[in-house]
C-alpha cells in the first residue's frame, strides 16, 4: 500500500525497497504456559482498543460463532476498564447480542504477559478497518495461531488466506461468523494453520532476517 502512494506521488518503484516489521521469535513461541482458560473454544483479540480495530465486529458476530468466547487483550489497565468508553460501549453491545457471558476484558498487559495469552487461545482474531502493517497476528503466527484477519494494509501479506489463515472482508460481520464458525469446526485445518503460520513468521519475519535484509539495503546505498 505504501509503495502504490510513494509511486502515485512520483516515486520510481525502483527506488523503493519493502522491509517488513519483525517478531521477536524467542519471546513468542508455541512453547511455554497459555493462560487459563475455559472449555468454550477462545477466540482473541490483542492490541490498541480504538474503534477502528473492529472489536465490534467481532461481538456482533460472536451469537453466530456457536459457544465461542472472546477474550480481548489491550486498552486500560484492568482496574481503569469500568471507566474507558469503549469498553463501556463493547460491553453494551455485547449485552444486546446476549454474549455477554462470552465476552472477557483483560485490559492492557506488559509484553511478559502476552505470549500466554496467544497461547490459550484457538484462533487470533484481528479485524481492523485500517492496518498499516499488524504486529499481532504476526505475534500469533509465531506461537503457532491460526489467524482470521481483515483483508487490508499489511494483513494482506502477513496471513496467507487459506494457508497460514483467513482473510475476510472488513466490517462484515456475517461473513466472519461464517470464516471462524467453519474455522473451529475443522481442527485439522487449523493444526495446519497453525504449523504453516509458525513456520512463516520464522522464515520471513524473525528480527535475525530483518536485521540481514536492512544490512544488506545499508551496504547497497553505502556502495551507491
Amino acid at each position: 500500500d505504501e509503495v502504490r502512494e510513494l509511486v502515485q506521488l512520483g516515486v520510481p518503484r525502483a527506488a523503493t525497497t519493502v522491509i517488513p516489521s519483525g517478531v521477536d521469535s524467542g519471546r513468542f513461541t508455541p512453547d511455554g504456559p497459555a493462560a487459563s482458560r475455559t472449555a468454550r473454544p477462545r477466540l482473541l483479540s490483542i492490541g490498541r482498543l480504538v474503534e477502528r480495530k473492529g472489536v465490534a465486529d467481532v461481538i456482533a458476530a460472536l451469537p453466530r460463532m456457536g459457544d465461542a468466547e472472546l477474550v480481548v487483550v489491550g486498552g486500560p489497565p484492568l482496574g481503569a476498564l469500568d471507566a474507558d468508553p469503549l469498553v463501556r460501549s463493547l460491553r453494551a453491545a455485547a449485552d444486546r447480542a446476549g454474549v455477554a457471558d462470552r465476552v472477557r476484558f483483560v485490559g492492557g498487559l506488559s509484553r511478559d504477559e502476552v505470549p500466554a495469552w496467544y497461547r490459550s487461545a484457538d484462533i487470533m482474531v484481528t479485524t481492523p478497518w485500517y492496518e498499516p502493517f499488524g504486529l499481532t497476528a504476526l505475534e500469533a503466527m509465531a506461537c503457532g495461531v491460526p489467524v482470521v484477519a481483515s483483508a487490508v494494509g499489511g494483513l494482506r501479506d502477513t496471513v496467507v488466506d487459506g494457508v497460514t489463515g483467513d482473510l475476510v472482508p472488513p466490517r462484515d460481520p456475517t461473513a466472519l461468523a461464517t470464516t471462524v464458525r467453519e474455522l473451529l469446526g475443522d481442527p485439522m485445518r487449523r493444526v495446519a494453520y497453525g504449523a504453516a503460520a509458525l513456520d512463516r513468521a520464522r522464515m520471513s519475519y524473525s528480527w535475525k532476517r530483518v536485521a540481514a535484509q536492512l544490512g544488506v539495503l545499508y551496504d547497497g546505498v553505502v556502495s551507491a
